[in-house]
């Protein structure tokens, strides 16, 4: 391997500096609290309250158990509606709550759940919407609410993607009845793993404490069926650490992601993420489409692999198609989603990305012309 093709990955986690952990967590020492929310994850729950803009918020050890306590705490039945384009954990989350997942197609645009063809999906099982907002991309927020409202069904969000996203000034997480966030290693702000969930009524705060800590309600009684998803206190310190530089990380991935479209933006046969007037992007991922290119869009991630770029089929296959599903849900027909799932490549991308790292992963797609 030549000195210039050194490997570049999809990803690489945010850290702070090895001085600035360490300083972070020596009361851990004194203390001995690592767990069961303990001081400094109460400090990270207070300050993501603020930068998220969100009033009700807990922590949780992971974004997955996150969802599956949103979707268990709702008391929710029968049927829920959601995207087939979504990391596997969305409709896991769904059917381990002995729900059954009804997939809705996407809208072309922006990956996102379509709102116009949610209501025909819609039935007297029905019981709640889970959209994603992908890459980043915010679903039609509004449209979904009317819905929602009509129908009186819950909304709760994975906004795993969306970490700091704001719709003029909302934080994202303040839209639906509640939305999870992840904070594992390789999103935009992380707490090495970890998540979180926004919600709207406040009642729900001791049922969600409840859930994440088996149940247990008092010293001798436990009322609910729950599990362990407290976040520990080094996730919280790393969390604590990382949100200190989390906007100077957005900003970079920024630079990243205009290096791309200057680079890629009018190649014929390759679409880029538009932009979205009024929204504050976190610049999570890059996914381009490679649509009528020279080459298929699994033909341009092998050429980058064999120069030690290594982009992601983000996502594919759909959930539908997944060996667990795929007999289930063989009959649905989601042409978008199918089609999203074949041409979108999700290119580097990270703050550590120097420009010239990616104007090389642009020569060796464009030098395919």
């Amino acid at each position: 391997m030549l000195p210039e093709e050194k490997d570049i990955l999809v990803t690489k986690a945010s850290m702070p500096s090895y001085e600035e952990f360490i300083e972070e967590i020596k009361p851990i020492w004194e203390s001995a609290w690592m767990t069961n929310m303990g001081e400094f994850h109460d400090r990270l729950m207070d300050q993501l309250k603020e930068y998220l803009r969100a009033e009700n918020l807990l922590l949780f050890v992971n974004g997955h158990m996150a969802l599956e306590m949103a979707l268990q705490a709702m008391d929710l039945s029968g049927e829920v509606i959601t995207t087939p384009f979504s990391f596997a954990s969305t409709t896991h989350a769904i059917v381990r709550n002995n729900l059954t997942p009804v997939f809705c197609d996407i809208r072309e645009e922006d990956y996102t759940i379509d709102p116009d063809q949610i209501e025909r999906l819609i039935t007297p099982k029905t019981s709640a919407i889970v959209p994603v907002h992908v890459y980043g991309n915010v679903c039609q927020v509004e449209a979904i609410e009317r819905i929602a409202k009509k129908h009186n069904l819950k909304v709760i969000y994975d906004a795993a993607h969306a970490f700091g996203v704001e719709v003029k000034g909302r934080g994202i997480g303040t839209f639906g009845d509640a939305s999870m966030f992840s904070f594992h290693a390789t999103k935009v702000f992380n707490t090495i793993e970890g998540g979180a969930v926004t919600f709207q009524n406040p009642k729900l705060e001791i049922l969600f404490n409840y859930l994440k800590n088996f149940g247990i309600t008092g010293k001798e009684s436990v009322e609910y069926i729950g599990g362990n998803a407290k976040m520990n206190e080094f996730q919280a310190a790393m969390g604590i650490c990382n949100l200190r530089h989390v906007d100077e990380n957005i900003n970079k991935r920024k630079q990243v992601a205009m290096q791309y479209k200057k680079r890629l933006e009018g190649v014929c046969g390759i679409r880029l993420n538009k932009e979205k007037e009024g929204i504050r992007s976190n610049y999570a991922y890059y996914p381009v489409v490679f649509d009528g290119y020279c080459l298929t869009r699994d033909q341009v991630y092998d050429r980058l692999a064999s120069h030690h770029i290594y982009a992601r089929k983000y996502f594919y296959p759909l959930i539908t198609e997944f060996d667990c599903y795929r007999d289930r849900f063989q009959d649905i027909s989601l042409p978008r989603a199918k089609k999203a799932a074949e041409s979108v490549l999700t290119l580097p991308m990270y703050p550590q990305l120097s420009l010239s790292e990616v104007d090389r992963i642009c020569d060796v797609i464009v030098g395919a012309r």
